[in-house]
């Protein structure tokens, strides 16, 4: 059973919970808490999907206490003293109870264990910053060591600017270590959620063995405007979604949340055998 049965049996008996209320961005359609947690956090109006916290992902994939973080502890300095951003990381960390926008560990899916990484977009969009990118490093070289396969939930804005080159680094570092990983023969799996975007997708983001996506995720490096003022061309109106990714051939499938659960079982599952 995953964490999400679990707390759906909680609010059972939680009368305030079932009567605290979410409107959908897309339609504005009004739904209980409740309902949409039911619902895998997909509008039952529209579909719009919501967007998740690192937990509730985890809570919605991995087997019943399954989870064990990992690499916790690590936390961002201002040491560029960028304006302002000691104030972003403290209202960040107070909004999402996280120390990061990544959040790293082992669990098991079915009875498969897996290494995994969660990046939060809720905290400062899962901006890249060194500690984000040592704590996917760090997890990567666990996995290599304990030969364990790795599935990435990515989400991110890019490289966070406050941090200046040493952000950009990350994107070599975890390359490296996404490669060792795969020298070694393991799994790398990766699942792109909305957005997907900069210095992310530009690297670790595209380097899973089978790359999955949710329907109608904004994955993409630039934005649409420099693109087209790079190109001098008109894009097409779906470009940089989940969908025109897959049909030229960038994602190997796209998965609706509610079946994506099993589809990583089986995936693991059928490596398993084939090792």
């Amino acid at each position: 059973m995953s964490f999400i049965n679990d707390f759906i049996e909680k609010v059972n008996n939680n009368s305030a919970a079932k009567v605290q209320h979410v409107t959908c961005k897309k339609c504005s359609h009004e739904d209980t808490m409740y309902n949409l947690i039911k619902n895998d956090y997909i509008c039952p109006n529209c579909g719009y999907y919501f967007r998740l916290g690192a937990r509730s992902r985890i809570g919605q994939i991995c087997d019943w206490n399954s989870f064990h973080e990992l690499h916790a502890g690590l936390t961002s300095r201002d040491f560029l003293e960028f304006p302002g951003y000691q104030e972003k990381l403290d209202k960040a960390m107070s909004t999402t109870k996280e120390e990061d926008a990544v959040v790293c560990g082992i669990g098991s899916v079915a009875g498969n264990e897996f290494a995994t990484f969660v990046m939060d977009s809720k905290f400062i969009m899962a901006s890249m910053g060194s500690v984000v990118g040592e704590k996917i490093t760090r997890l990567f070289e666990y996995a290599t060591e304990h030969k364990l396969p790795v599935i990435g939930f990515t989400a991110s804005g890019g490289a966070r600017m406050q941090e200046g080159v040493l952000s950009l680094m990350q994107m070599a570092k975890v390359s490296g270590a996404v490669k060792n990983h795969s020298n070694a023969g393991l799994l790398y799996i990766t699942v792109l959620t909305d957005p997907t975007t900069g210095g992310v997708t530009a690297s670790f983001a595209m380097q899973g063995d089978i790359i999955l996506a949710e329907p109608n995720a904004l994955v993409g490096f630039a934005g649409r405007r420099v693109v087209e003022q790079t190109t001098k061309s008109k894009l097409p109106d779906n470009f940089q979604s989940a969908e025109f990714l897959l049909e030229h051939g960038f994602v190997d499938a796209i998965v609706p949340r509610p079946e994506l659960r099993d589809t990583l079982a089986e995936l693991l599952t059928i490596h398993k055998r084939s090792v």
